[in-house]
């Protein structure tokens, strides 16, 4: 989940809210990558999710790491939240999962350097206080009571707005991990074709890196049921955008929609105010009940832009948000399939030949087939198995087109970090087909064997 945005005068026009979007504009030469991921932590002899203090806790966790590695403490309300350094943060989610945010970086290798580099820190403090950590869509076992609520204003409000509206936002926040990649983008028409080409494509990327099958102790008849509870959740901020693919799309457009989108808060002073459905249209107004008489600034429409969750979000920068979180090895494949599709002007152009005949229908099926069925999924005559095989190829092409070198130059480019993707467009096997094979097989149905081989 986002930090609370810091700066930015009052919003006097209209246009600034779209001008806010276009600042995001990089030339070709600036684009970086910004990759995120989530894991569980939980006490390695009771296998049960981690509260925020004690001696095996997320507080320790963070300490550890500010103590032993350098980090620099995040703070809000006295208690520490996160951790920043060198452009990175590390931070909470709701029900605990320890998150990293990567700083944005030129190249794959770096990133999975980074992400490489977290994990071993992460694994060194949680060795000395008996913690593991594991990564899972979803949380195999552990109910909605055993989860424990982190000590963030913003999850107090949305835990209760989530209470009624949807039917599984609270799973959404304690038991589910993601890992996603967030892009940049050249000009207002190069958002639109990268935020076309994600949204159409993010089925491929669920159906790729589904990761749980399981919910409660038991399989829950999805291959991401992290996938299926976006699907369920709030209408008003997820989904598919499609007036993304209408004429006229771009940064006023997708700003209209992000102002229909009710409100969760306002920051001010180290505090989340209460605004749950209110408008922040009425905000600009200065006719906000949390906040009668003030207007916003473009530090709350920056965080208002955090509390919207569609398969592919734009802020300063475009996020993929289909995919579930996953094994160490797979961390890395994640922002190879994105960087290959969006960050070469003829692999984008082959990603969009690919999809821009699908409808909204088509797109939203795709969705929930991915969701239940991974790659044997299918909808309207489109195979998941064969999209995805096209997919991939397009990614490996954008690049070796991109000819990044990496390992001092011993390694030519980066699609090396597709081999795990490009094993399951041959084998049509994705992690959740060989969680559910062993289940049902050598685990006899004792799912908290997942531990011990999935950890982290």
């Amino acid at each position: 989940m986002s930090i609370p945005q810091q700066g930015g005068g009052p919003i006097e026009r209209f246009e600034q809210l779209a001008e806010y979007l276009a600042e995001g504009e990089k030339p070709r030469d600036d684009w970086r990558i910004g990759t995120e991921h989530e894991k569980f932590g939980y006490c390695a002899d009771k296998q049960l999710p981690l509260p925020y203090d004690g001696p095996r806790s997320i507080k320790a966790m963070l300490e550890g790491l500010r103590d032993r590695f350098g980090w620099k403490p995040v703070e809000e309300q006295g208690k520490i939240i996160g951790l920043e350094l060198n452009g990175a943060n590390v931070s909470l989610e709701p029900g605990g999962q320890l998150e990293l945010s990567g700083a944005p970086l030129e190249t794959i290798h770096q990133t999975c350097d980074e992400v490489n580099e977290h994990l071993r820190e992460v694994q060194s403090v949680a060795d000395d206080i008996g913690v593991k950590f594991i990564g899972l869509g979803a949380a195999p076992i552990w109910t909605q009571d055993q989860m424990h609520m982190m000590p963030k204003g913003r999850y107090r409000l949305m835990t209760d707005y989530m209470g009624r509206v949807g039917e599984l936002g609270t799973q959404m926040m304690y038991r589910t991990c993601t890992v996603q990649v967030n892009l940049d983008f050249g000009s207002e028409a190069d958002m639109v074709q990268k935020m076309r080409v994600a949204l159409a494509l993010q089925p491929v990327a669920t159906a790729l890196f589904a990761n749980s099958p399981f919910l409660d102790g038991k399989p829950n008849g999805m291959k991401s049921w992290r996938s299926h509870i976006w699907q369920n959740l709030d209408d008003a901020r997820t989904g598919m955008l499609p007036f993304m693919f209408d004429e006229g799309a771009g940064y006023e457009a997708y700003a209209n929609y992000v102002l229909d989108v009710p409100m969760y808060f306002v920051y001010r002073d180290g505090k989340y105010i209460d605004a749950l459905g209110q408008s922040f249209r009425d905000f600009l107004k200065g006719e906000l009940p949390a906040l009668p008489g003030e207007k916003p600034t473009l530090s709350d429409w920056a965080d208002h832009l955090t509390t919207v969750f569609p398969e592919a979000r734009a802020k300063k920068f475009i996020e993929m948000r289909g995919a579930d979180g996953g094994p160490w090895r797979r961390l890395c494949a994640l922002p190879a399939l994105w960087v290959g599709l969006l960050y070469d002007q003829t692999a984008l152009d082959a990603a969009w030949d690919l999809v821009k005949g699908f409808d909204h229908e088509t797109r939203e099926g795709l969705r929930r087939a991915a969701a239940v069925d991974a790659l044997q999924g299918e909808f309207n005559g489109v195979k998941l198995h064969d999209l995805a095989r096209e997919t991939v190829a397009i990614a490996k092409s954008g690049l070796a087109a991109r000819a990044k070198p990496g390992a001092g130059g011993m390694i030519p480019d980066e699609t090396h970090f597709l081999n795990a993707l490009e094993e399951s467009v041959e084998t049509g096997r994705v992690p959740a087909d060989e969680l559910l094979e062993k289940y049902h097989g050598e685990w006899n149905g004792d799912l908290s064997k997942i531990y011990d081989e999935y950890s982290y």
